[in-house]
């Protein structure tokens, strides 16, 4: 995953924990508004119903009329409450306190009904008994707050029967007294009930809230601040690597990062940035090789120059002097001597030979190039080679496009190439074996391997193997790979080469299709 991706991916989740707070938060900021009003409600209730209560207690102490006023508007107050707040209710208590509520009103309104037919019963008692006129203002002053007592003064003073419309009045008030009274007890203890009930719900919510602040808003800043370390400290530590593995190829060493990538999620920028630069420092250790061998060469072909021509004039002084005594030579010549001569002959044309290659080598001419195809140059260099060697045990393989692979090169060094590719092939496989040959046409360049089924070569064999005068076979200058070597990278190309023991050996060209 990219450093992008990473960053966004810790961005959102931070993001989304951050909006499920939010949310949550603001959906319980609607339940505790909610819960504070219906608290408000509750708590108005409670108040109202202690007043209702206060007005109902003066009203039968005191007998005021003002009182009965007081309690009915306190009532429609309440009534008005609880219609204009009922979509609060979800656990019906408000119904019930309302029904209690209708409850009151009736049985106050029976008692106020009673209350006017008592008045009138003790006004036709005061027109019949005028001689008892000191105990009316008691009866009319304490009848409300003790009815019983005043049914049995009125049937003793008057001598009245039970059945008396006063004492039966007096008697249902009392009755109704007392329910009222319960009914206000229970006004009161459902007041209490649902403004407890309201305390509890925001309080319950409130603590949701708070509980959920104390999970979320870390959870929060443990997940941001762990994504934010791993991410900065898993490119911190690539790059510190990086940074001394850059200071190493400053100072020359060129080598890979050796941590393994996979321990960190290679495919983000710095993982990417790292595969390119261990794919650089490849790339410049091979440059460094490449311009190690070209200096090598350089200063070898100026050495080789240099001691060619010197050695050039005598050995063909001792050549043409060979020569010359073998034709003068006859039968009465000895025949050690004549073996010596004959000896001393083709060892000079075998040192000769050295020398001429080493001349080839050391002049190393810059190509002549131009199109050529190299189904042709191939073909051709094989069967020059069957000329000098034998090659009937050899299978010669060519796989390439039936019409032809072209190219821009110098067609003799070409030829030169294939030609000591070829011989150092048939020798590592004895004349015997399978030789081939195959061309893949790229983009802008051309492949080309060339592979036997010899002996093989070993690892150290294989580094030195373009080493001018390094061989592995019993004779030969070791000139041959080198010169193959320099005339492919004066053509702007590239040779690699992979051998197995007792598997074989193959050489892989890659040069350029194009002029420059």
């Amino acid at each position: 995953m990219s450093l992008k991706k990473k960053i966004i991916l810790g961005f959102f989740i931070s993001a989304s924990i951050i909006a499920v707070l939010v949310t949550f938060e603001y959906i319980n900021f609607i339940e505790i508004r909610k819960e504070i009003r219906y608290l408000e409600i509750t708590d108005t209730l409670r108040s109202k119903s202690l007043q209702l209560r206060r007005h109902e207690k003066n009203f039968f102490l005191r007998g005021d009329i003002k009182e009965i006023e007081s309690v009915y508007d306190y009532l429609r107050e309440l009534k008005a409450i609880l219609r204009e707040n009922r979509h609060f209710d979800d656990t019906g208590k408000l119904v019930n306190f309302q029904d209690k509520i209708f409850e009151y009103e009736q049985r106050f309104n029976s008692i106020e009904k009673i209350v006017w037919d008592f008045q009138k019963e003790l006004v036709s008692l005061k027109s019949r008994y005028p001689q008892h006129h000191i105990f009316y203002p008691v009866i009319e002053a304490t009848f409300l707050e003790r009815p019983l007592v005043n049914a049995e003064l009125i049937k003793q003073l008057f001598h009245v029967k039970e059945s008396d419309p006063a004492i039966t009045n007096l008697l249902k008030l009392n009755e109704e007294t007392l329910s009222l009274i319960k009914d206000g007890e229970e006004i009161l203890a459902f007041s209490k009930e649902i403004d407890k009930t309201a305390r509890d719900n925001a309080e319950r919510v409130i603590s949701i809230s708070q509980v959920a602040i104390l999970i979320f808003f870390p959870l929060f800043v443990i997940v941001g601040v762990g994504i934010f370390f791993y991410v900065i400290s898993s490119i911190v530590k690539r790059l510190e690597l990086l940074m001394n593995v850059v200071e190493q190829t400053g100072e020359g060493h060129f080598v890979a990062m050796s941590v393994p990538l996979q321990k960190w999620a290679s495919s983000d920028e710095v993982g990417i940035l790292i595969k390119k630069f261990n794919h650089m420092e490849e790339q410049l250790s091979q440059r460094e090789k490449e311009l190690i061998q070209s200096k090598k060469l350089a200063a070898i072909g100026t050495l080789a120059s240099g001691v060619a021509h010197e050695l050039n004039n005598p050995l063909n002084n001792i050549y043409t002097t060979a020569q010359r005594l073998l034709k003068k030579t006859g039968e009465e010549c000895p025949s050690f001597i004549k073996k010596g001569l004959e000896d001393i002959f083709g060892q000079t044309a075998r040192v000769k030979q050295i020398v001429s290659d080493l001349l080839g080598f050391a002049r190393g001419r810059e190509p002549q190039s131009r199109e050529l195809e190299l189904n042709n140059i191939i073909t051709s260099a094989y069967q020059q080679l069957g000329n000098s060697v034998n090659i009937s045990n050899i299978k010669f393989l060519l796989d390439s496009s039936p019409e032809g692979v072209l190219i821009f090169a110098d067609p003799e060094q070409m030829e030169q190439v294939f030609i000591n590719l070829f011989s150092n092939a048939i020798d590592a496989m004895s004349g015997n074996g399978e030789l081939g040959v195959k061309i893949e046409p790229e983009d802008d360049n051309v492949r080309i391997t060339v592979s036997d089924t010899g002996k093989g070569m070993t690892g150290d064999n294989i580094e030195k193997i373009f080493e001018p005068f390094f061989s592995t076979k019993d004779k030969g200058t070791g000139l041959g790979l080198a010169i193959v070597y320099n005339i492919i990278t004066k053509h702007n190309g590239s040779i690699k080469v992979e051998s197995e023991i007792d598997k074989g050996t193959s050489f892989t060209i890659t040069l350029p299709k194009g002029q420059k």
